[in-house]
């Protein structure tokens, strides 16, 4: 082995995670203890299809119900309560979570993974707050006494090690807080079996590495590097290394994407085949996208159009690019998205729509030739009107009259947070 670990950098990171939180958030609201509710969060009780956000910690252990499951899935017992979410709440709530971790580290030592976990560096603290541990301790303490959640927490001397900790051995243990350390990695890291118990590797390479041998993270550890950059570039180095427990991540250091894009995806609510419908719906789709444009102040060089078929169609879902000249005008980008989907389409039934709006760039880009200036700047007054009203009195204060026909989904999505519901009362 050539790592020495003596040289690597060394960071005291928390990984925290709260503990089934959408469910947590609403047995807490309902004034029950997240470990004892028996709490499901379906995206939409009217559908049986519907996907199970969150389940709380009784119902995954006692019905076996766990995020991905279907509602038809779940058993009729009168001690399981559903419901649907409240994404505006769970906003509030993550929102007074993070102003807890800024308590114990600089902003710029906060790193937000995700809506319910987030990794915190505490070395530059520990001289005033006492030791990861002692820290930890604090922050789940907090946690539990103003908002009523509990915390799960793994430590580590880098991120990855503290994500590991955090998946593998602080969610059984009674603490909730687990720490792992260069010092431990043939204890800890070389222990777990399941390559796919591993950060970043998925079931598709875990049959690629299985094809070496490798059926273990310390198989992988002690696999010859050479031939993993061989079979697999780049990726093979970073799994070697990482299954060494070598990161050199620093959540100061954040890094900047190279490209940016502005999307939006809807599953509709039933299979659509009538044209105008359809293109009503996108059409409410890039205002949306296009308004978000603006507000950033940027404009978009490329569009990308996907839409799903019914699964009662033979023919393949279609996924068409179309380089554009730069814009953020609303009625440019409908008249390039609708001009790919008459392109694509074939009569089929469509059940979910994404597009995107991707090579971004600062709006300076956008230029305006001769024969069209006048009418872009009406429509860029225009929207930028409409931009003003909605900012002030909500997305519903003015509209579109195909807002008001059959096929529209705009008033429905205008009560979502990310679309799900976005309600904050019970």
């Amino acid at each position: 082995m050539d790592i020495d670990y003596h040289k690597l950098p060394l960071r005291y990171i928390l990984c925290i995670d709260v503990k089934s939180f959408f469910a947590s958030v609403e047995a807490v609201r309902r004034g029950l203890d997240p470990l004892d509710a028996y709490i499901i969060v379906v995206s939409d009780l009217n559908v049986p299809g519907a996907v199970i956000l969150a389940s709380s910690p009784k119902v995954k252990s006692e019905f076996g119900i766990k995020t991905g499951n279907r509602l038809f899935e779940v058993p009729k017992d009168e001690k399981l309560i559903l419901v649907e979410p409240s994404m505006q709440l769970y906003l509030d709530i993550n929102r007074k979570i993070h102003k807890i971790f800024s308590d114990f580290a600089a902003d710029e030592d906060i790193l937000v993974y995700s809506i319910d976990e987030a990794f915190i560096d505490v070395t530059s603290t520990m001289n005033i707050l006492g030791n990861p541990w002692e820290i930890a301790l604090l922050i789940k303490e907090k946690i539990k006494k103003e908002l009523g959640l509990v915390v799960t927490i793994g430590i580590g001397d880098n991120p990855l090690l503290a994500k590991l900790a955090l998946d593998n051995s602080a969610k059984s243990k009674q603490s909730q807080i687990a720490y792992w350390s260069y010092g431990t990695i043939p204890q800890t890291v070389w222990k777990i079996k399941k390559l796919t118990d591993f950060w970043g590797i998925n079931k598709g390479y875990e049959e690629r590495l299985s094809k070496l041998g490798i059926n273990s993270v310390y198989a992988l550890a002690h696999y010859p590097k050479e031939i993993l950059y061989e079979k697999f570039g780049i990726i093979g180095l970073q799994h070697f290394y990482h299954a060494n427990g070598v990161d050199y991540t620093l959540l100061s250091e954040r890094i900047k994407p190279k490209t940016h894009s502005y999307s939006k995806g809807q599953v509709l609510p039933h299979d659509y085949n009538n044209k105008n419908e359809l293109l009503i719906i996108l059409s409410e789709m890039v205002e949306e996208v296009a308004s978000r444009l603006r507000k950033n102040n940027m404009v978009c060089k490329e569009i990308h159009l996907y839409a799903r078929l019914s699964k009662y169609e033979n023919e393949k879902s279609f996924s068409k690019s179309k380089a554009i000249a730069p814009t953020s005008s609303s009625s440019h980008l409908k008249d390039e998205f609708i001009s790919i989907f008459n392109a694509a389409w074939k009569n089929e039934s469509i059940r979910q729509f994404n597009i995107s709006c991707n090579k971004v760039a600062d709006d300076y880009y956008e230029q305006l030739d001769l024969f069209s200036s006048l009418k872009d700047e009406k429509y860029k007054k225009l929207d930028d009107v409409l931009d003003s009203i909605k900012g002030k009195h909500g997305k519903t204060s003015v509209f579109k009259g195909y807002n008001l026909m059959d096929g529209s989904t705009f008033f429905e999505r205008a009560k979502k947070v990310g679309g799900h519901t976005g309600k904050t009362e019970v």
